[in-house]
């Protein structure tokens, strides 16, 4: 007998076990039920027996006389037998269920919290977050400043905004909005994400008050139930009364009270229409919408929600105009805090992994991988290094620092001061920016795993590329010359454009895109956006991401995610988060250690950057790459050893070019790297260390009589003759 034999044996026994049972139930509940009738009828004849010894007038029951009750007997064969069987299986099977469902339903209904306790038993507790050695970096929500109000006392377009944004059909269900509320919700999650929830007023009230934040149908089924209960017990207006005084604006303000001193220093009833739909906006994502996160997206949502009151006829055209251009006089950020970029990039991973209202008041302990000195040195670097070079146009930087070999988060400064008005507050680091050529590294590790070679030749001339309906593209150095013959190494080191093209049309920008996604570039996802210029730089990427790919190579071809936790701590201590560094191999070794060799060797890198540039600190082997977008929008230098990865970014984020005369690997970025990375391997390192050669890795003497590195079995496909290299450049254009 097979394996699949016997599981249909175990399967059929089963099956003739659940039948044999139902059936057992069934005629059981039938000889009760017989039971009970013949006791029923025995007690019947007795009385009956016992009345007429007593000889009332006028009543007989002769009619009862040495009657017996005759149970009929059931003779059943073949098709008869089978059919009572039948009935008795199916009258057990009904009978079962029901019992099992009234069952269910007691111990569901039992569990139930009430909705009389809503706003009592609602204690949040503050989430801590602290640096790598214990020292606090902010407090989420210290303490819960709450100060009711009375709905009566507030200007009627505070109500409207909240209903408006929240729930329209407030005053006209009863709870639970099934047409417009939960067909909505699947609509919009599947189409648009429109403005407005699934949910009702009322159901926010009791998931916020009640329940949990899971989302499983079990508790969607509570919220319903209480929804309904609730609306049973309270008015409409007390509801929406409980609900202003009840939800999260976001920091320590709860109720609608709490957050107008917080974001407008003011009581609510002095609100304007303009700040009082601001505040409506951030119920559903505090962090997200908050003015001192992302001012541009606050006011955003606040215009959306004005549009939305003029729809509902609650604000006409005059006002709603009015309140567009009203400006937002927001209080400063009084709450202590360090290192606010990646406080609040921290905070925003949390609420993913914990949803927000657990992180807001779950009273988690939270260690964090930054390293609270090398925040501070950066923020000073980086500040330092940008008022020197203002004169060139450039207003902001940033810098990112990790350990590769953990993808720990050591450093993330997102802009030059986070207080800074207008866009200080914004987190560049996260920010979709294009790269530059420091993107070609990742080019050229896939060149090497497709048999080309550091030693490869490849014609740096002019080259036209016909891209169809007529359009043709023609990629230039940075130098603005040709640089004739030349090795794939000389032309990573140099940051040629041309080859990089080259080389990109020989591997198809498609196989580029899904390596660069495994890698960890999250952005690219459709073909159609790019071309061959995806190896100069053409697709946006965020720093994270950068350093996340650049990690790759400085493991040795293994991804390891950048992460800003060591772990997390519930309020009674117990882990509920640890990170365990698992890394996954996505690249040949041979491949990242070549491309790391190529981007730490300053011999080859000196005909664009000279024998002394900004990318070379001394006495130390460091990987780096330089990259500089069009017009000058946009410089970044990356670099990395086997500790340390530092990656930085100038520019400005209202996206106007820097001055032309800035030169990377000189100005820009580069003092920046050179910079921080000293003061890390200074201060932090262990030495000059550098990676071991891996086992596929083959190295003979080649070019200029200088050691060359190969993958095994490709060190024969290059001949490492000079004289292939006569070509020379062209002059430079002026």
């Amino acid at each position: 007998m097979g394996k699949g034999d016997g599981v249909l044996n175990i399967f059929f026994k089963f099956l003739y076990f659940l039948v044999n049972f139902f059936i057992a139930i069934g005629d059981f509940t039938r000889k009760i039920f017989k039971f009970i009738f013949i006791s029923l009828a025995s007690f019947f004849k007795y009385v009956f027996d016992f009345l007429r010894k007593i000889k009332l007038p006028k009543f007989s029951l002769s009619h009862f006389k040495k009657r017996k009750i005759k149970v009929p007997k059931i003779r059943v064969r073949g098709i008869h037998y089978f059919w009572l069987k039948l009935r008795y299986f199916i009258f057990g099977s009904i009978l079962t269920l029901i019992v099992l469902f009234i069952y269910q339903s007691y111990v569901f209904v039992n569990t139930l919290p009430s909705p009389q306790n809503i706003g009592r038993i609602n204690y949040p507790l503050s989430t801590h977050i602290f640096d790598r050695n214990g020292r606090l970096l902010y407090e989420v929500y210290r303490d819960q400043n709450r100060t009711p109000i009375r709905i009566k006392e507030l200007p009627a377009y505070i109500k409207e905004a909240t209903i408006a944004v929240e729930d329209k059909d407030f005053y006209r269900h009863n709870g639970v909005s099934f047409v417009s509320g939960i067909l909505r919700a699947v609509k919009d999650t599947a189409v648009m994400g429109d403005l407005q929830g699934g949910s009702t007023i009322t159901q926010q009230l009791v998931k916020s008050s009640l329940l949990s934040p899971e989302r499983t149908i079990k508790r969607k089924i509570k919220e319903i139930i209480l929804a309904l209960w609730t609306e049973r017990l309270f008015t409409k207006d007390q509801i929406l009364e409980m609900y202003l005084n009840q939800v999260p604006y976001g920091g320590s303000s709860y109720g609608i009270e709490e957050a107008a001193k917080t974001y407008f220093g003011k009581q609510a009833k002095s609100l304007t229409l303009s700040e009082a739909a601001l505040l409506a906006g951030l119920p559903i994502s505090p962090t997200y919408y908050s003015p001192y996160v992302n001012p541009n997206k606050a006011i955003s949502r606040r215009n959306e929600i004005l549009s939305i009151m003029k729809g509902l006829n609650y604000i006409n055209n005059v006002d709603t105009e009015k309140a567009k251009k009203e400006k937002m006089n927001i209080v400063p950020l009084e709450a202590r805090i360090s290192a606010p970029h990646f406080v609040f990039y921290a905070k925003t991973q949390l609420e993913e992994l914990f949803g927000i209202k657990q992180v807001e008041e779950g009273g988690f302990k939270v260690i964090s991988t930054i390293d609270l000195d090398i925040q501070k040195r950066a923020e000073e670097i980086l500040k330092e290094e940008i008022d020197k070079i203002r004169h060139l146009n450039v207003t902001n930087g940033a810098i990112l620092i990790t350990r590769p070999s953990t993808g720990e988060i050591l450093a993330m400064v997102g802009s030059v001061d986070y207080r800074l008005e207008p866009f200080g507050a914004f987190n560049v680091t996260t920010a979709y920016r294009q790269p530059g050529s420091s993107i070609k590294p990742l080019m050229y590790a896939l060149a090497l795993e497709k048999n080309y070679t550091a030693a490869s030749i490849i014609d740096d001339s002019s080259v036209t590329f016909q891209l169809g309906g007529g359009y043709t593209y023609k990629p230039v150095n940075y130098d603005g010359r040709f640089h004739g013959r030349v090795t794939l190494r000389l032309a990573l080191a140099n940051s040629y454009n041309i080859p990089a093209v080259k080389v990109l049309n020989s591997l198809g920008i498609q196989e580029f895109m899904r390596h660069g996604r495994k890698l960890g570039i999250e952005t690219w996802n459709d073909s159609s956006k790019y071309g061959l210029s995806l190896t100069l730089g053409g697709g946006e990427v965020s720093l994270v991401n950068m350093a996340t790919a650049y990690g790759v190579l400085a493991n040795q071809g293994y991804k390891i995610e950048a992460t800003p936790f060591v772990k997390v701590e519930d309020l009674s201590g117990n882990s509920i988060l640890e990170i365990n560094h698992s890394k996954s191999k996505v690249m040949n070794e041979g491949a990242a250690y070549i491309i790391s060799d190529i981007l730490s060797d300053n011999f080859a890198r000196q005909l664009a950057f000279g024998s002394r540039s900004l990318l070379e600190i001394p006495g130390y082997k460091v990987a780096v790459k330089t990259g500089t977008t069009d017009e000058k929008k946009d410089n970044l230098t990356i670099g990395y050893n086997p500790e340390f990865l530092v990656a930085v970014w100038v520019g400005n984020n209202n996206n106007s070019p820097m001055n032309p005369s800035l030169t990377s690997g000189v100005t820009g970025a580069a003092p920046i790297w050179n910079r921080t990375m000293t003061y890390l391997l200074n201060t932090y390192g262990s030495g000059n260390k550098w990676y071991s050669k891996p086992e596929n890795i083959v190295d003979k003497n080649c070019y200029f009589g200088r050691i060359e590195y190969f993958l095994k079995g490709t060190e024969n496909s290059a001949s490492c003759k000079d004289s292939l290299l006569k070509t020379s450049p062209t002059p430079k254009k002026e």
